[in-house]
């Protein structure tokens, strides 16, 4: 599997896809059929017969190889097949489902085959790949984006998708601060670490502002009930057509954003090898794989640590601790006061695992 990815975007606007992610399909494309189907999703989800219904779609199947050409339709396939594939599994106000029709399922694992991920909708395609800007030549920040698909009718989850579309567009300057020391030999020169340490702690503030806002324009009620049930994980479910044997995915999770990876990569912020670890490795599969080699190139540089002033140092990890905390109180305020089930739309008990990771991201100032 090889896409073909310009790595320099990465310094322009973090781990979010340039050019801007494709919000239809050409006029003449064969897949253009699948625009109409993500518009109305919202409605058919509110249906009963909804299942019934999806069962009988014929779903084109993406047949070209992967070229930087057509990588944003690709992506855009994926978004509204995933999509549809969370709506029909995790239908609100009916019993999950455990088979996934074939005309879903062989097209799904296709594409997915092709983006080197797993076959369901993961932050990539709720997120990275599912925002347009209003003004083309503004910013990618809330008030000039908006949402190219979604599960329901509800502002609410526009605003929940977007507050994190801006955060993951407010990376890009701490990736560039990063990828900027990775030119220097040995961090040789420690004003330069400073200026790149500083730089990132002032980008998380940002980020932490941001995410802030997620009570402006969410409602607990809304997020718990209306939409978050779609983005849960698939347990024991047979995909029709490739997999008769019950199987499992990781649900849609901020814990499959690179934002924090990069950041642990950097700062090397040590954490106990534990099933959170574990877990968070298992992340990986689930980003897409051009992120995953940058953080890998992000971990293989030499530590800031022995080089940086040590009050920077420490006030970029206590700027990442706390993001984290506020990540641990909307996790609270909207899951974990409403639900017996500890575990998140990851499958993971987040409540526990969060706190740990503030914890030891403190631990680690010098």
């Amino acid at each position: 599997m090889n896409i073909p990815v310009e790595t320099e975007y990465f310094t322009q606007r973090g781990f979010l896809p340039v050019p801007d992610p494709l919000p239809a399909f050409p006029r003449d494309s064969p897949y253009q059929i699948m625009d109409e189907w993500g518009q109305e999703l919202p409605t058919w989800l509110a249906a009963r017969e909804f299942r019934g219904n999806a069962r009988e779609l014929q779903v084109p199947v993406w047949r070209e190889a992967v070229t930087s050409g057509n990588l944003p339709q690709l992506r855009l396939y994926y978004v509204r097949l995933g999509f549809l594939a969370s709506g029909y599994i995790n239908q609100v106000g009916e019993a999950t489902a455990h088979i996934l029709p074939r005309k879903i399922a062989q097209p799904l694992c296709r594409a997915c085959g092709l983006l080197g991920r797993p076959p369901i909708l993961s932050y990539d395609g709720y997120a990275l790949y599912n925002w347009r800007r209003l003004d083309p030549t503004g910013p990618v920040a809330l008030g000039n984006i908006d949402t190219i698909q979604d599960f329901v009718h509800l502002y609410d989850e526009h605003w929940f998708i977007l507050v994190h579309v801006e955060i993951e567009a407010l990376a890009g300057r701490s990736l560039a601060a990063m990828l900027g020391l990775a030119k220097q030999d040995g961090f040789a020169d420690a004003d330069k670490v400073d200026q790149a340490v500083l730089l990132i702690t002032e980008t998380v503030d940002k980020q932490t502002r941001a995410l802030q806002r997620i009570p402006e324009k969410m409602s607990l009620d809304l997020y718990f009930k209306r939409f978050r049930p779609y983005i849960r994980f698939f347990e024991n479910v047979v995909y029709e057509g490739i997999e008769q044997s019950p199987i499992n995915f990781r649900g849609e999770t901020g814990a499959q954003s690179s934002v924090m990876a990069s950041l642990v990569a950097f700062f090397k912020i040590p954490h106990q090898a534990t099933a959170l670890t574990d877990h968070l490795a298992d992340m990986r599969r689930y980003m897409p794989v051009e992120h995953c080699a940058l953080i890998d190139r992000i971990a293989a540089m030499s530590s800031v640590r022995p080089v940086a002033n040590r009050d920077l140092f420490n006030a970029a990890l206590e700027a990442v601790a706390r993001f984290r905390e506020v990540h641990y109180e909307w996790a609270r305020r909207y899951i974990d006061d409403k639900v017996d089930d500890p575990r998140g739309t990851g499958g993971t008990p987040y409540i526990q695992w969060l706190a740990q990771l503030i914890r030891e991201t403190r631990e680690f100032c010098r």
